[in-house]
């Protein structure tokens, strides 16, 4: 019995949709679904920043699709090294390592010489974090970091990667970053690939810029 041409195709399609449908899961089994996005306004490619080593910023703006519970913002903070480590009016804390504050976010500098270097989350060292934007479904999260110390290098080129980690235990918030990205590939830098093997819900911004002497 021959089987209509009709009906041939729509087999095909089905068999083309369950397809997809099983790709799409396993991105989003592993934090690909992209429901968060990261604008860095500073540095940016090109720039010469700072000077001595110090005195440069990470500015970001960071948009979920979901509710302000879901992005695993735990509070504001306006908090630096010294005195102004996690205290009043806006306590946070201030170290390398996942953000007390915001603990999904991964910042990446391949010059970094504390730690574990190029793999050294430093999203624990951000200042000033608050609301800018709030509705049902969505939110908006400003993350701003004035460098206060050369540990980053002087006179010498230096990369940042910047990423928020997929919900990577299923919890539904956005607070699974790590100290310290693992080195997937083994080649003793942390970058692009690493983030991607570790799991994110964002895309990756990134510079490339010029840390003055």
């Amino acid at each position: 019995m021959n089987t209509p041409p009709v009906k041939l195709g729509l087999l095909g399609m089905a068999a083309i949709l369950t397809v997809l449908s099983s790709v799409g899961a396993m991105a989003s089994s592993k934090g690909d679904d992209r429901s968060v996005e990261v604008k860095m306004f500073a540095p940016k490619s090109g720039d010469d920043v700072g000077l001595g080593g110090r005195g440069w910023f990470v500015d970001l703006a960071i948009s979920y699709d979901h509710p302000l519970a879901a992005t695993g913002f735990t509070d504001f903070q306006l908090t630096g090294p010294g005195v102004h480590n996690n205290v009043a009016p806006f306590p946070g804390t201030f170290s390398a390592g996942a953000d007390d504050r915001l603990p999904g976010l991964i910042v990446l500098v391949d010059t970094t010489i504390v730690g574990a270097k190029s793999c050294q989350n430093i999203a624990n060292l951000f200042n000033l974090t608050g609301v800018t934007d709030i509705k049902d479904d969505s939110t908006e999260l400003w993350d701003t970091w004035l460098v206060g110390a050369p540990n980053f290098g002087v006179n010498t080129v230096s990369n940042i990667l910047v990423a928020v980690a997929a919900d990577l235990n299923g919890d539904g918030i956005f607070n699974d970053a790590p100290a310290a990205i693992p080195d997937a590939n083994a080649d003793g830098v942390c970058d692009k690939r690493d983030l991607k093997a570790y799991g994110i819900a964002s895309n990756i911004e990134k510079a490339r810029f010029f840390i003055n002497p």
